[in-house]
């Protein structure tokens, strides 16, 4: 019978690691959605797209490119110290974006806040090992994990859009550092056993050898596989969303912040329901049909994104959100069964780089869509990641 990944929390000290890591994971959401009201008021509904296009390609590039050396340096410094300084650093930086009055500002800005960004999940992962030793423990744990970040991807936009109606766009910035803080004083009175043991092998003689497998491991399951072409598809609308939203409702709509703020807020709710069915029925469908239907509602949602008002277009944004769970829970869950659990940690490791990649290159087409095509960007996404769909379909029967 399946163990839930809960169990894991039975564990005390890696239950205050795991609530930090949430606790973070949150801030990081309210960051996003305060940054796109942010760039809509310096740069407009087609500058908004740009800005944001390149705000977000940073986060996911310096992600890809830093995280692996977060690891090597995860090995030889204490990592408890590298947790608490990072939560630091980064509650000083969203606390000063509050201040911004120049768009070159904000690339700064969001530079220096995902290069420690980079660093955390990197030395999470690498802390869970010394907070439990029992193996199965251990799996259960980086599979609650990985799913809290799946899933904070998308109720975070909706629980910072409830707060953007409550308060304004420049003040979510403060709530956000107060996040980062309350982290770092989880992180702060961990036990001490954090610390790196005196003999530890050079993680620069296996960081690579252990992505290199870890994707072979990844690309080498059919339904796992799929799942992570099916990210890709969701990515492309995902960013659709996350960078041209802002544009819509400010500028087409002529909308104000609050309105906004629901719209977030309905994704966050579609985040939610898909994330409560998928434990409901997990048990009872084949994973690989729910991350399938999750994707194409997610496509189907925004294909009359241009030409919605706000009620409707809130209608859409729950499907939307609704679709990336369905997609996002069950693949990292069959990370969980179809990988063995001594492979799970790169394999993860593996997963959040290729993930980010698809990111990386659906920020920059969503900014290119806004900022050329505002009138029809969700169209054009709509149909670019149908065709994907379609082919990924075809191709993953036809091997099967």
């Amino acid at each position: 019978m399946p163990v839930s990944p809960f169990q894991s929390l039975k564990n005390k000290v890696f239950a205050q690691l795991y609530f930090a890591q949430t606790i973070s994971l949150l801030g990081d959401a309210l960051t996003w959605v305060a940054l796109a009201l942010l760039a809509f008021e310096l740069a407009g509904e087609q500058g908004s797209a740009r800005l944001l296009s390149i705000a977000l390609l940073m986060r996911v590039s310096i992600f890809v490119l830093v995280s692996p050396y977060a690891g090597v340096l995860a090995d030889c410094i204490d990592k408890k110290t590298i947790l608490g300084v990072t939560h630091i650093f980064r509650m000083f930086i969203v606390g000063a974006f509050p201040f911004v009055i120049r768009e070159w500002h904000i690339y700064a800005l969001v530079g220096a806040l995902n290069f420690f960004n980079a660093f955390f999940t990197p030395t999470y992962k690498a802390t869970i090992p010394q907070v439990i030793d029992d193996k199965e423990t251990y799996g259960q744990a980086i599979s609650l994990s990985s799913a809290t970040y799946q899933l904070l991807g998308v109720l975070g936009p909706g629980l910072a859009g409830i707060m953007a109606v409550w308060f304004g766009a420049r003040e979510i910035f403060y709530i956000d550092a107060a996040t980062f803080l309350i982290a770092a004083i989880l992180i702060y009175f961990l036990p001490k056993r954090l610390s790196v043991p005196n003999k530890v092998t050079p993680a620069s003689q296996r960081t690579w050898s252990s992505i290199k497998s870890g994707t072979l491991l990844l690309f080498g399951k059919k339904a796992v596989r799929f799942g992570l072409l099916m990210q890709l598809v969701v990515s492309i609308v995902g960013a659709q969303v996350l960078v041209n939203t802002v544009g819509y409702i400010r500028g087409t709509l002529e909308l104000g912040e609050q309105e906004y703020g629901w719209v977030m807020a309905a994704l966050g709710i579609g985040g939610t329901s898909g994330a409560l069915l998928v434990g409901f029925i997990n048990q009872k469908v084949k994973l690989t049909h729910l991350i399938g239907v999750g994707t194409f509602l997610v496509i189907i949602a925004i294909f009359p994104g241009n030409y919605l008002g706000l009620t409707l277009l809130m209608l859409c944004w729950i499907i939307a959100g609704s679709g990336q769970s369905l997609v996002n829970i069950p693949t990292e869950t069959l990370i969980a069964n179809e990988i063995a659990k001594s492979d799970q940690g790169k394999v993860y490791g593996a997963h959040f780089a290729w993930s980010h990649l698809w990111w990386a290159f659906a920020y920059p087409l969503a900014g290119w869509l806004g900022n050329s095509f505002s009138n029809i960007n969700f169209l054009i996404a709509a149909v670019i990641a149908l065709l994907l769909f379609g082919m990924i379909m075809i191709i993953y029967k036809i091997r099967n």
